[in-house]
């Protein structure tokens, strides 16, 4: 059983790494009390060394006692908490515990963080038994709690109940859930954000030993599905308590005194994926101590709370407020051709999830650029696309848990040329041929375009090639005419300057006589790009 106290706590992500030197601490003149880089003991086995993507700031909310109070979770923007302090002097002791059996108290929070004193929760969930960890529907309208048996104040069973219609506290329908069974403790019932499942930890026989973390689906009734124990990815042979997840869904956070542990519990977070959980990773030395780290559950994105009884503090747990600033990872690099490294724009680069979900997309500038921001310590698929070259899927993690830029470039590989039979004439195709506005001289990106024309020519000597540009319709028909026929004449010289006879080539511009679509004055910007065009036209089929 776990002793407890009260802090209030802040979590700050920063891009300072963890280093093996004691850090100092800090205590300030004034409440709030500030702790920065708490570490218990510097020469302990077993010590997290980061970085690992989580730095902590401590703060004394002064909302403690020197009884036991842990932070359980939220109700009507109030904070719900479980405590053993006792109320004038007939509380009745806990033989197990030598304090007072445990009452459910709840806390205003100021914008600031801070708490109120605490006071009772509710006279109805409050008995004379001990009462422990609880959770709420998303709508706040059913509870599932904790309490203990008559018979030993160690033993815990859930039940459920529902907010009366109209009222702010009368909970009705008790009910004991059917998973409870004889000699077994149920404990910290965490609800998912989206109300859909009830996650908590039970010493059930068949378990990895110790406390189990299980999840049951909500039935639509409140009710619960046979609870599915969570394996032995996330449990150990010891104990594994206080489930919650992120509010997007995708992270479990949890207390364990095994995995990678400094002693006690400790705080871990761990990626949910469609193939279930990632290896756990211990959120540091912080945060985590030799003393029990329990607890953490969000209010919101940057901000939540988690309970601890390391030093310093008024006796037993103490919550302390997280507030969150992620370290911030950048992802850069170029997207260039894998045989000349000439930079190549106008490619489309994706990054997704180790689930395969999109995260971001762009296109590269004109200096082939790309860059994604990362989560630390994650796996990523980047995917790219570009006309003329095969798609590529590479695999990055982002291996550093401080602030950092990765740099990687991305070589393409171009496709081959195709010759194909358009209007009885076989031409070859190839990607578009690119120009700067209202200019003629071909792009270096648009060089390996053309070096396919003259790989194709080299292995076909006999061929011969007209060479035939066009524009969109955008400008006076004369210009666009001369225009098209500069840029025609520039392919030809970049053929004849990689070796290809003159006497094999022709060219003619077009102007916007021959539109690809004809869309007169209605043309998309779509329509104008495909429009503006340059083909190889075989002229005999040597």
């Amino acid at each position: 059983m776990i002793k407890s106290k009260l802090y209030v706590f802040a979590l700050l992500i920063s891009n300072i790494a963890i280093t093996q030197t004691t850090p100092s601490l800090i205590v300030a003149n004034n409440t709030p009390t500030i702790y920065r880089n708490f570490q218990s003991n510097p020469s302990q086995k077993n010590t997290i060394i980061g970085p690992n993507g989580f730095n902590f700031e401590l703060l004394d909310a002064g909302a403690n006692s020197r009884f036991s109070e842990i932070g359980s979770c939220f109700f009507k923007n109030k904070l719900i908490t479980t405590s053993s302090k006792k109320l004038g002097g007939i509380a009745k002791i806990d033989p197990n515990t030598n304090e007072a059996y445990k009452d459910l108290f709840c806390l205003d929070i100021s914008e600031n963080g801070t708490l109120s004193s605490p006071f009772l929760f509710s006279r109805i969930l409050n008995t004379n038994q001990s009462e422990d960890q609880l959770a709420f529907t998303p709508n706040q309208k059913t509870v599932y709690y904790t309490k203990s048996t008559k018979s030993n104040s160690l033993e815990y069973k859930l039940y459920k109940a529902d907010l009366e219609d109209g009222s702010h506290g009368n909970w009705v329908n008790h009910e004991l859930l059917s998973i409870n069974s004889e000699n077994i403790s149920i404990e910290t019932p965490y609800v998912s954000p989206k109300g859909d499942q009830l996650f908590f930890a039970s010493n059930m026989p068949n378990g990895h030993g110790g406390f189990d973390l299980y999840v049951s689906n909500i039935n639509p009734d409140g009710t619960l599905s046979k609870p599915v124990n969570l394996g032995n990815t996330i449990n150990t042979n010891l104990d594994d308590k206080y489930p919650s997840l992120s509010l997007d869904n995708k992270y479990l956070y949890f207390a364990s005194k095994g995995h990678k542990n400094m002693g006690g519990y400790d705080l871990f977070i761990s990626k949910i994926s469609k193939n279930g959980y990632k290896s756990p990773r211990n959120l540091g030395n912080t945060i985590n101590t030799s003393y029990d780290d329990i607890a953490f559950f969000l209010a919101t994105k940057n901000k939540g709370y988690m309970s601890s009884n390391r030093p310093n503090g008024k006796g037993g747990f103490d919550i302390y407020t997280a507030f969150n600033n992620e370290v911030k990872q950048i992802l850069e690099g170029q997207i260039l051709d894998l045989e000349t490294q000439i930079k190549l724009p106008n490619a489309l680069v994706i990054l997704k999830d180790d689930d395969g979900n999109e995260i971001d997309r762009q296109l590269t500038n004109e200096s082939a650029d790309y860059n994604f921001n990362l989560t630390p310590l994650e796996t990523y698929t980047i995917s790219v696309t570009k006309a003329g070259f095969k798609d590529l899927s590479i695999t990055f993690l982002a291996n550093e848990g401080k602030a950092t830029t990765y740099t990687k470039n991305i070589a393409l590989q171009p496709t081959e040329p195709v010759i194909i039979e358009t209007k009885n004439a076989l031409s070859i195709v190839i990607e578009n041929i690119y120009f700067d506005f209202d200019k003629w001289d071909v792009k270096e990106e648009s060089f390996i375009s053309l070096n396919k024309i003259v790989k194709v020519l080299n292995e076909h000597p006999e061929m011969t090639l007209s060479i035939d540009a066009h524009t969109d319709n955008e400008g006076v028909d004369a210009y666009n005419v001369s225009l098209s026929e500069k840029r025609a004449a520039s392919a030809v010289k970049y053929l004849i300057n990689h070796g290809i006879n003159k006497q094999r080539l022709q060219s003619k511009g077009f102007g916007e006589s021959k539109p690809l679509i004809d869309c007169k004055d209605q043309c998309s910007k779509k329509d104008l790009q495909s429009n503006r065009r340059i083909e190889f036209n075989i002229l005999n089929n040597k």
